[in-house]
């Protein structure tokens, strides 16, 4: 058994914890709902929210909190700070010059992948995309091309539950049809939706490697089909998104012909 961190600070964890309990899903919480779910006496939770609420953290919502300004603030500096945005950022507004749809960069952070660089399509489709927007990485092409060469052993670790939560009826059901979409993902290169999260939006993806040859992001390009037709298309947007993640890639450092040697 793991001894705990004797440097940890009990009163900052649990403040943390509180932060991580909000999610695109649990957008307000109240203080029973806090308590309950980090098993906290009431006088505890009330004391913590009202020190995140005092530094901005939290912001009050009628008899409930959401997350305040200050954590949106630190999550766009931290973006902000990432060099692989400002390597990546000419790349992928040249590949949505090119093909006029929005174009992205994804890390994925455990079991979501989070949009951390976004070029906006002129289109009159107005994507609800921005960046820190995350998407299930089971459930998306998005996360898959992210998952694609992780270990099977680390994939059962993060989904250990024996039924994966649906968001379509062309999320995978359980880890081994998961496992089985990730195998043609990483044999064919890249993914391709055509409505598989979100009904009428298809999307491709290609993998960003760094100089270890580690997929680090992943570039994706969103269109408003339902369908990449005719083939002409597809094969051309394909085609130009897995050479918008090649060139990022080249600028990582990564050089294929040397792990080949």
């Amino acid at each position: 058994m793991t001894e705990p961190n004797r440097y940890i600070v009990p009163a900052l964890e649990r403040g943390l914890k509180v932060l991580q309990l909000f999610s695109r899903d649990q957008v307000e919480l109240s203080p029973p709902e806090i308590a309950k779910a980090l098993k906290l006496p009431r006088t505890t939770v009330f004391r913590l929210t009202q020190t995140l609420e005092g530094l901005g953290f939290l912001e009050r919502s009628g008899t409930a909190f959401r997350l305040g300004p200050a954590v949106l603030r630190l999550g766009f500096e931290y973006l902000a700070s990432l060099e692989l945005t400002e390597i990546a950022r000419p790349v992928v507004e040249r590949l949505r010059d090119a093909t006029h749809c929005a174009s992205q960069l994804l890390i994925r952070d455990g079991r979501e992948v989070v949009v951390v660089l976004k070029a906006a399509s002129a289109s009159m489709f107005a994507s609800n995309v921005s960046v820190g927007t995350r998407f299930p990485a089971h459930a998306t092409v998005l996360g898959r091309m992210l998952l694609c060469e992780t270990p099977e052993a680390e994939i059962d670790r993060l989904f250990p539950e024996r039924h994966l939560k649906s968001y379509s009826q062309n999320t995978p059901k359980t880890t081994a049809e998961l496992k089985a979409l990730l195998a043609e993902d990483r044999r064919r290169g890249y993914a391709v939706s055509e409505g598989f999260f979100e009904r009428g939006i298809s999307a491709i993806a290609a993998p960003v490697r760094d100089q270890s040859g580690r997929i680090v992001a992943a570039v994706s390009l969103t269109l408003q089909r339902q369908s990449l037709e005719p083939q002409e298309l597809r094969d051309g947007l394909i085609e130009q998104v897995r050479a918008a993640a090649a060139e990022i890639s080249q600028r990582l450092d990564y050089r294929p012909e040397k792990r080949a040697a």
